[in-house]
């Protein structure tokens, strides 16, 4: 009823963008360091109905945070819709959207708030109904299973605010009948419940404390380096961050680091924008050369972390 099911968070976000309809005048507030999937929909959105659009950026690039205080003063009596994410992809990290929301739906009751949790869901446990949230969205492949995503909206979002992308002859009641299209695979939505049925044997708890250990030996070298910027949070507090960690190192272009490691090792890692171009380009000024980025999760050791440690110190050292 509250679900539906589609190919790519990015894909759902635009389908939902085709069914909401706001009055010329209205605004949307956009955080300016998402993933391009909840921003270019919004923008669109924007632009065919002529509503304006106020940008939510963190106050400062040292350890830049969406943060409820910064969203107070662009609220206004025009607000229809805040979009942010859960947990930044380049930065990991964590926002508190709990307290967006109660900020955003104490000063505009009927203002929509749009997360997008893609980086988060890997991570931690979900409670949508405690958050607060009208729409949250996650992909599945990037929770160790199939290619397919999930969007949850409430019902007061898909009763009152959303319109049907469905044929007209065809039940208009659900999500899934407003949003789906008859886009989810039956074989890759069979496998979902392998991967729920997994993490639950595992348990969060576990995965929460085995992900701080890993990014605490990281970080702790990062920080330890004057000739690395972290880019995101440093400290390795779960509550604050998830064990995503970008950084970026004087003297060495992004591409060049990465591509010199992985030349001589079997580990992976990556560099860029990863679809955070606004982020990594516009907000913290680093061209298309981007981040390092270093992603991790609980089914990594220690005793893997501190092998790249030793891997990536034998490379820097190199032009120390």
């Amino acid at each position: 009823m509250h679900v539906v099911l589609g190919s790519s968070t990015t894909q759902l976000f635009r389908n939902l963008s085709a069914t909401l309809t706001f009055q010329p005048g209205d605004e949307v507030i956009l955080s300016g360091i998402d993933h391009e999937a909840n921003i270019a929909p919004w923008v669109a959105l924007a632009e065919r109905q002529q509503l304006v659009i106020k940008w939510w950026r963190p106050a400062s690039t040292d350890e830049p945070k969406l943060l409820a205080a910064d969203l107070k003063p662009l609220l206004s009596p025009r607000t229809r819709l805040v979009t942010c994410t859960h947990a930044s992809n380049i930065l990991g990290t964590i926002h508190d959207i709990k307290a967006i929301c109660t900020t955003v739906h104490t000063a505009r009751p009927t203002a929509l708030v749009c997360v997008d949790s893609v980086a988060y869901a890997p991570h931690r446990q979900i409670d949508v109904k405690d958050l607060g949230v009208d729409i949250y969205a996650f992909s599945w492949y990037k929770v160790y299973g199939p290619h397919i995503s999930m969007l949850y909206a409430n019902a007061e979002t898909t009763q009152k605010h959303m319109g049907s992308l469905g044929h007209f002859f065809n039940p208009h009641a659900t999500l899934e009948n407003k949003l789906g299209l008859a886009g989810a695979s039956y074989e890759l939505v069979s496998g979902i419940p392998a991967v729920t049925t997994y993490l639950e044997d595992v348990g969060w708890e576990v995965i929460m404390k085995q992900e701080a250990e890993l990014q605490s030996a990281l970080l702790e070298y990062l920080n330890g380096r004057g000739d690395v910027t972290i880019r995101g949070e440093r400290s390795a507090d779960g509550k604050v961050r998830v064990p995503t960690v970008s950084f970026t190192v004087k003297g060495w272009d992004s591409k060049e680091l990465v591509e010199t490691v992985e030349k001589e090792t079997r580990f992976g890692f990556r560099w860029g924008a990863f679809y955070s171009n606004r982020l990594v380009n516009e907000f913290l000024g680093l061209g298309k050369d981007g981040v390092v980025r270093v992603s991790m999760v609980h089914y990594n050791t220690v005793d893997e972390v501190k092998a790249f440690i030793d891997v990536l110190d034998k490379t820097l050292s190199k032009k120390d």
